[in-house]
């Protein structure tokens, strides 16, 4: 027997019994249907990961004191996080494995021009920090030496910024209120999105000789640099320099010793991409169980099958077909049902993961419809599998069957 013979004979088969075999794939779709949903959603979240990384630049590093990271809006030093002194930006500065050096100091209170009010992030920094975070210019300038060495009350706004202060009009030149005193806006950046899933659009630069002399700051919140060379050079110096400075003996190179925290943009492509990852194979495996129920259920309905059709079997063995004939042509007809029940799990997997991206996205814009060619076939394989190994004992079943006997069933 041919085996298009076989697939039209199930296709008959099927098109006879077409509710009982839409519900019999329909844990196929079901699970099928998962996995592309699943791993769509986690490719679209390692691409907005990797994009908040990529934004940082590739030889970003950041550097927190204590052993956790900073706490946005924090003007003043907590417990355990006075590490770092603005004395250690000379130190640090001396070295050539390092550049573009950031301190950071943040400052609380609200934004005010006229009646308008904005809830931002406050920061006093340097000019080098707008490089290392690749923030643009979108109007006026940004924060320049001479501002910090002059202690200039200018200020550059986020987007946001703007749109909460100055709706409909030109901000630059405007003076505005932050944290009760008196600023001159002179730049706007570009819209940049989310940061670490931070709006970094929601944030005001002010210059770090305003942000001390404004919070009476003694330590810095973190700061920014990169890496001239490798990461590896980067770590090994600045460790060195801070540990000796700050009176530190770390000769294990434990991390927990140490009185701050140093991570590069490469460590948090690594950590971020292997949660990613782990979080789709774990959702991924969780959808896969519908496959075997799906499984289950196209054995139960094939052992039906087999039942129905004893006197059909025992006429063709009658008839001269051969047991592996009668075998092929159950596992084939198994085999059809899950892969048309694959193809259209498949298809409504698609469909869900492009309806769900485009909900994500008015929300988080860097969010994009991202599907996985690969998670597709490997789901249609998985499939047409589960078919072959749920098919196999009913399709034994009928090849094993007595033509007399078969034939006198009723």
């Amino acid at each position: 027997m041919r085996i298009e013979d076989s697939v039209k004979t199930a296709y008959r088969g099927m098109r006879a019994n077409i509710f009982r075999a839409f519900l019999t794939m329909l844990g196929i779709i079901i699970g099928v249907g998962s996995v592309v949903l699943m791993t769509g959603v986690g490719e679209s979240m390692e691409g907005v990961i990797l994009g908040q990384i990529s934004s940082l630049g590739a030889k970003s590093m950041v550097m927190f004191p204590g052993n956790n990271g900073p706490e946005e809006g924090a003007a003043t030093a907590r417990p355990g996080y006075d590490s770092l002194k603005f004395s250690d930006i000379e130190a640090l500065s001396k070295l050539e494995s390092i550049s573009n050096i950031a301190p950071i100091v943040f400052i609380p209170g609200d934004a005010n021009y006229g009646r308008e009010s904005s809830s931002p992030t406050i920061l006093g920094t340097n000019e080098n920090f707008f490089s290392n975070q690749s923030i643009e210019l979108e109007e006026g300038r940004l924060i320049t030496r001479a501002d910090d060495e002059k202690v200039k009350f200018i200020a550059v706004l986020g987007p946001d910024i703007v749109e909460d202060l100055f709706p409909g009009s030109n901000a630059i030149g405007k003076r505005i209120k932050i944290a009760d005193r008196t600023f001159t806006v002179v730049g706007i950046t570009k819209p940049i999105g989310t940061q670490f899933f931070q709006n970094a659009d929601e944030r005001i630069f002010v210059p770090l000789s305003v942000a001390k002399s404004v919070t009476g700051q003694k330590y810095l919140s973190y700061m920014t640099f990169e890496a001239v060379d490798t990461f590896d050079s980067a770590f090994s110096d600045v460790k060195y320099v801070l540990r000796k400075r700050h009176g530190l003996v770390n000769p294990d190179d434990d991390p927990d010793k140490d009185d701050f925290t140093i991570r590069s943009s490469e460590q948090a492509q690594e950590i971020l991409g292997t949660v990613s990852l782990a979080l789709t194979v774990f959702i991924t495996f969780v959808a896969s169980i519908s496959l075997i129920v799906g499984g289950i259920g196209i054995m139960n309905i094939m052992l039906v099958a087999v039942t129905e059709r004893t006197r059909e079997i025992g006429l063709r063995k009658a008839l001269g077909a051969k047991s592996i004939h009668i075998l092929i042509q159950f596992l084939i007809e198994a085999i059809l049902l899950t892969f048309v029940g694959g193809v259209i799990g498949a298809s409504l997997g698609i469909f869900f993961s492009w309806i769900a991206a485009n909900i994500v996205h008015q929300f988080l814009a860097s969010y994009i419809f991202a599907i996985s060619p690969m998670a597709i076939l490997v789901a249609l394989l998985t499939a047409i599998l589960t078919g072959l190994i749920f098919g196999i004992n009913p399709a034994r079943r009928a090849a094993a069957l007595n033509p007399i006997e078969a034939l006198r069933y009723e």
